[in-house]
């Protein structure tokens, strides 16, 4: 009698962590927002990437979308989108750590400054198109400081060379107990619409497209 119980109570275990695990992945799959009530909930990923998750959702509450590699908020405090990924990457710059942690604002990066921007930071990055500019690490101060030296180079008052000195000088400020204004907050204003759709270099419409693509066959 006793072997049955500790059977059928084991079968009741085992169903209910199936259950769990498969609601959670259907409702990942459908981008349903879910609370995050347990650090188990996110198992396999990186320390790394879990104290990410534990810092952004205590500041923002729960995230938008998440799915099993990844979880997004949308339009939350200054960023439009923050994204963080169960895998993180590594980066040496300006020491080791890794990157996992993507936040977003828009920002108009002028032409003639993205070879600079590259120069930079690999994890600082824009689309021009949208007018978005992100920055990648591990914290959202280091986002802070990453996207603070990024405008400083856009706006000439550093040279890459200067920024990437300062990123490690501020860095060994804030492990020295320091608390810099550049890993705060943004010391700029971001814009309200910085997309740059370019130039029509073929003189075709929307409209002769969409002609084209339905003759074709919608190839």
């Amino acid at each position: 009698m006793k072997m049955k119980i500790i059977l059928i109570t084991a079968v009741i275990a085992i169903g209910a962590a199936v259950i769990t695990k498969s609601t959670f992945t259907e409702e990942a799959k459908a981008g349903t927002p879910l609370v995050i009530t347990s650090m188990e909930q996110m198992d396999g990923w990186p320390e790394a990437s879990r104290m990410a998750v534990e810092e952004i959702t205590a500041k923002y509450g729960k995230a938008d979308i998440i799915a099993p590699d990844e979880m997004i908020w949308m339009n939350k405090g200054i960023w439009k989108k923050i994204c963080i990924n169960k895998k993180d990457i590594k980066h040496s710059f300006p020491i080791e750590h890794t990157d996992m942690m993507q936040t977003t604002i828009m920002y108009k990066v002028p032409e003639d400054k993205m070879d600079e921007l590259g120069a930079f930071d690999g994890s600082v990055t824009f689309d021009r198109t949208q007018g978005f500019m992100s920055a990648r690490c591990d914290k959202e101060a280091n986002n802070f400081l990453a996207l603070n030296l990024a405008h400083d180079i856009i706006t000439g008052k550093k040279t890459v060379e200067m920024a990437r000195m300062a990123y490690g000088d501020i860095i060994k400020e804030k492990m020295n107990g320091g608390n810099p204004e550049y890993m705060q907050k943004l010391t700029f204003a971001t814009a309200d619409n910085a997309a740059d759709p370019d130039k029509n270099t073929t003189g075709l419409t929307k409209e002769d497209v969409m002609k084209a693509v339905k003759k074709n066959g919608g190839k």
